[in-house]
């Protein structure tokens, strides 16, 4: 089909819709876990003699600098005290401690940055969330990110602004 001497018009540039890019916002510091079944007698009873020797004999300085989760993926009971003597061994070496593995950690941390967001500049604007990104951007953001900009948002959608999906418009009044 002929342009006709016509300029292209780039609409999608024109309107007034705004593009949130999630994956943006995907954590940069390093994050390490920490399996606590190793500690265990057969990754699944906590002897407090054996436990509080192997807490002394780690070289915690491996997890320096980095956010350290620390969870259990097996089924064992461990008491509340087992992670603080973690921590305070662990404390002077890491920027941030979580309780849970790196999954958790990042939805966590997406919901902290959700909640930082000035939600004002995007009143009664067309919003599109971002999709198909390289990095893993939990569901969870993605549904706390919704009702952060439900209401003031003129409209809500996901994917990208040449292929949405709608999820919410405000009703006329």
């Amino acid at each position: 089909m002929e342009n006709l001497g016509k300029p292209l018009v780039n609409k999608v540039a024109m309107s007034k819709l705004v593009t949130l890019n999630m994956e943006e916002w995907y954590p940069a510091m390093d994050i390490k876990e920490l399996d606590l079944k190793s500690f265990l007698f057969h990754e699944l009873i906590l002897k407090e003699k054996e436990f509080r020797q192997q807490v002394r004999e780690t070289d915690w300085s491996e997890y320096s600098g980095a956010v350290l989760c620390i969870h259990c993926s097996t089924d064992a009971i461990i008491p509340v005290w087992a992670f603080m003597l973690i921590a305070a061994s662990v404390e002077p070496y890491v920027d941030r401690l979580h309780w849970g593995d790196k999954n958790g950690f990042i939805g966590d941390y997406y919901k902290e940055r959700i909640d930082e967001l000035d939600v004002s500049k995007y009143e009664g604007r067309p919003i599109v969330i971002k999709g198909c990104s390289e990095k893993m951007v939990p569901p969870s953001a993605y549904m706390h990110v919704t009702s952060r900009l439900k209401p003031v948002v003129q409209s809500l959608m996901y994917g990208e602004p040449c292929s949405t999906v709608p999820v919410y418009k405000k009703k006329k009044q």
